[in-house]
């Protein structure tokens, strides 16, 4: 091997694995695309089902297929991609050319179809299915990449990587260097001792070198890596015409001779990168003729112009990453026509023109990431033709022009995430036919929907900013995100945590309710408004409970499938019922507490004051509550316009609406019901309890009573607990929606907590610390479990005394029966505390 094969290749890898290419990517001619799609009469044998009869002569009617059990098919041409499209009997072909497909109507599988070119079978899908490779099968997304050979013959996890573009192996298009094999013989006859020879190639790594050093005539790779090198003198490798190879990098080179490299006309790799070049002399290359790579990444390089690569006719690839360039001049590739490859990430180019990329015919990727380029032309990419791969990611770019991407019929590849994009036209990506990769994670689309990219058939990866946005592209294979923290592409709960804890939440939530009203039905309470009120509370409460049961029941009916279904469950009329039945048992709840709350507080605070509400004003605030509670929930249904899908933002249906991308009127709504109004009801409820204590404690020490001390730390338990409940359950509510505000972004996974673990905090505990754990209900269910002992030891006393009697004669019955009433009496007799 190589000297420097594998290490340059690791090197490289490191600054450019993102953009390795594959030898597949370069152009071909039409005449080898549609060689293998160019026959008559095509068959296909068993066990692929059908042997299609018709004729491909450019307008394919349809026909008869015959099959092999006996069953009937239908012929038609096949569509321009058979995976996904549905078939049409008018136009269609492969490469230009007409196929046919043979379609079963045997229906064991739906939309068995084999494609008849002569090699390779597809079944046409569904959408939201994807094929089996060559079988006559179809499965759904979840079951493709995710660690399981569900197809049987492995297709379903094949090509799971996003290998678009130009993401293969970077040296495949020169070769394969790590097959070359070197003697340990050297053939330099001179070369300074702290060096390493093998055959024509010298390394002189971490050497302390402060210049070119000597070296025979006969070298082919030099490397003087890691040096104090310093600057490049005239004529300093004019005799090593022999050289191939030469790399520089880390030594802080600040200055480069106009005719350094005068004479090397066989260098074809140059390696400048981590020095410290401000500027490229024009004709600096001027004899590189034959350099096919020139990595200057990691210099202060600010300016360059079309003379600053005068000679470079053969250059296939440039890499400037790192550098300071504020700009590109017109004509760019003026002097390098067989660029093939452009890397200027990282720098500080603010701006393209029309006329930046004119002469670049050949370029096939060019990567401008990590830039601050704010607005792109119509026509900057109108000369690329022969464009594969186009990286404009984490630039400013704002706006878009529609046609930008008109011209670029080749491209596979396409990255415009971390942009501050705010609006992507409805055709913005129309006619990239070809693409097979698109990246816009962290990108808002508002005006999402399913035809923006239903041109790009063969669309395989793509990338968004929120998971709900991959139920727009049902017929693309793989969708990241795969989860929002809540839903998965598989699943509506996305993970155990999640579906357990629901089911358990719901059933405390509900069970602990339904007690608490039945228990304060059939005990007798003293304030019968207030035990009224807090059934109502309970009511509200248990809604919570059901609206989590339909919850994990809905994720059971989607269990390993949901994706498919997504889209449909979040604009159903069922999605819609449960955040609204959410949405009521919420506010219903906040406000009713806030009620009970006021009510304690003006008893406790002026208890000699005739401001406590009586039945009928408790019952009409109770039926407000509802009122109010009821309009909010139903308001976001008056105008689907305004409000959009207010419930159907995530699988669970609860409007918490912090995403940037949601519809003004949701994201305003949401706001004023969650900051406004029930951080409102937040703040009366903590003042009010807070007054509370302090009232009942300046009480206690007015009355100078030392035994309330025990009771006071009962008190301020409860009300800790009454304020603690509410802020577990509000406060991460409050934050999430003032980080919206800020434009902070907020993980899918904040949802999920909130929704299953957080909000369902009142409506649980709400039984325990407004029933079970007051005097007043300690007291009563004392009295009703005595009670209920003092019958059941009446009872046992009874049947054993019975038994015990003796039946002698009259006297001795008459005494016994005597006794008998006598022990009654006794123990019918109340028992003394």
């Amino acid at each position: 091997m190589s000297l420097h094969a594998r290490e340059v290749s690791a090197e490289h890898a490191q600054t450019h694995g993102r953009h390795q290419a594959p030898a597949e990517l370069l152009p071909r001619s039409k005449e080898d695309t549609s060689k293998n799609a160019t026959a008559a009469n095509l068959q296909v044998s068993p066990p692929l089902l059908d042997t299609c009869l018709a004729q491909i002569d450019g307008n394919v009617a349809p026909t008869s297929c015959h099959h092999p059990d006996g069953g009937q098919s239908l012929c038609f041409s096949a569509p321009s991609n058979p995976a996904t499209s549905h078939p049409d009997s008018q136009g269609c072909s492969i490469n230009g050319v007409h196929a046919c497909v043979c379609i079963s109507t045997r229906g064991s599988v739906p939309f068995n179809v084999v494609l008849a070119d002569g090699s390779m079978v597809v079944p046409l899908c569904p959408k939201g299915y994807f094929p089996c490779g060559n079988l006559t099968k179809c499965l759904p997304r979840a079951f493709h990449c995710d660690g399981v050979d569900d197809c049987g013959n492995g297709a379903d996890e094949d090509s799971c990587g996003d290998t678009s573009g130009w993401a293969t192996i970077f040296g495949t298009v020169h070769g394969n260097v790590n097959k070359v094999t070197l003697t340990q013989e050297c053939f330099l006859s001179q070369y300074p001792p702290h060096c390493s020879c093998r055959e024509n190639e010298l390394e002189c790594m971490n050497a302390e070198l402060k210049a070119v050093p000597k070296v025979s005539s006969n070298v082919t790779l030099l490397s003087l890596k890691k040096n104090k090198i310093h600057s490049l003198p005239v004529n300093v490798f004019r005799k090593y015409t022999e050289l191939k190879k030469i790399y520089l990098q880390h030594n802080c080179i600040t200055r480069i001779s106009r005719k350094a490299f005068s004479g090397l006309y066989n260098l074809r790799i140059l390696y400048l990168s981590h020095n410290c070049i401000t500027a490229l002399r024009p004709g600096i290359f001027k004899d590189l003729h034959q350099l096919s790579w020139l990595i200057l990444d990691d210099n202060p390089i600010s300016r360059v112009s079309q003379r600053s690569f005068t000679g470079l006719s053969s250059l296939f690839f440039l890499s400037m990453v790192s550098n300071q360039l504020e700009g590109l001049p017109e004509r760019l590739c003026a002097q390098m026509p067989q660029l093939n490859w452009m890397d200027l990430a990282n720098n500080e180019i603010k701006y393209l023109k029309n006329s930046t990329f004119l002469s670049c015919d050949s370029l096939t990727v060019l990567f401008l990431p990590r830039n601050q380029i704010g607005f792109v032309p119509n026509k900057t990419f109108s000369s690329l033709k022969n464009l594969g791969e186009l990286d404009l990611s984490s630039n400013m770019i704002t706006e878009l022009p529609a046609h930008i991407f008109s011209d670029l019929h080749l491209l596979q590849k396409l990255n415009l995430s971390s942009n501050p994009l705010l609006y992507i036209h409805q055709n913005q990506f129309g006619s990239l036919k070809q693409l097979q990769s698109l990246d816009l994670e962290r990108i808002e689309i508002p005006n999402i929907n399913p035809g923006m990219f239903q041109s790009m058939k063969n669309l395989s990866h793509i990338y968004l900013k929120a998971f709900r946005y991959c139920s727009y592209v049902p017929h693309v294979r793989i969708c990241m995100p795969s989860t929002d923290g809540i839903s998965s592409s598989e699943d509506l709960l996305a993970n155990n945590i999640l579906r357990v804890s629901v089911w358990v939440i719901a059933l405390i939530t509900s069970v602990g309710n339904f007690l608490v009203i039945a228990v304060r039905s059939l005990i007798k309470a003293e304030n019968t408004t207030h035990a009224m009120s807090i059934k109502i509370l309970c009511c509200a409460d248990c809604l919570m409970g059901v609206y989590l049961f339909f919850v994990g029941a809905f994720d059971i009916k989607y269990r390993g499938q949901y994706q498919k279904y997504a889209l449909l469950w979040m604009e159903s009329v069922p999605c819609r019922l449960l955040g609204f039945l959410a949405m009521l048992s919420t506010e219903v709840s906040v406000l009713l507490l806030t009620f009970l709350t006021l009510e304690k507080f003006l008893v406790i605070v002026y208890p000699f004051s005739n401001l406590r509400p009586g039945k009928r004003q408790t019952v009409v605030a109770l039926g407000s509550a509802w009122g109010l509670g009821f309009l909010i929930a139903a308001i976001p249904f008056t105008s689907e316009d305004y409000f959009g899908n207010f419930y159907g933002k995530n699988g669970v249906c609860f409007p918490l609406h912090y995403d940037q991308a949601e519809d003004f009127g949701s994201r305003g709504y949401s706001l004023g019901i969650f900051l406004g109004v029930n951080l409102l009801a937040f703040f009366v409820i903590v003042f009010s309890y807070v007054a509370m204590f302090c009232s009942i404690q300046k009480t206690a020490l007015q009355t100078e009573v030392r035994n309330h001390i025990r009771k006071e730390v009962a008190v301020a338990n409860r009300f800790f607990f009454i304020v603690f409940s509410d802020a577990i359950c509000w406060i991460p509510v409050f934050v999430v929606k003032t980080l919206s505000l800020l434009k902070v972004e907020i993980p899918g996974t904040i949802t999920s907590w909130i929704v299953v673990f957080f909000l369902p905090v009142n409506s649980a505990l709400n039984p325990i610390l407004y029933t079970l754990t007051t005097s007043v209900f300690k007291d009563k269910l004392k009295q009703l479990l005595h009670k209920h002992r003092r019958k059941s030891i009446f009872k046992v006393k009874k049947k054993s005394l019975s038994t015990s009697i003796v039946w002698t004669d009259d006297s001795s019955l008459r005494l016994g029966v005597l006794n008998r009433i006598a022990l009654r009496d006794s123990i019918m007799k109340p028992v003394s505390p």
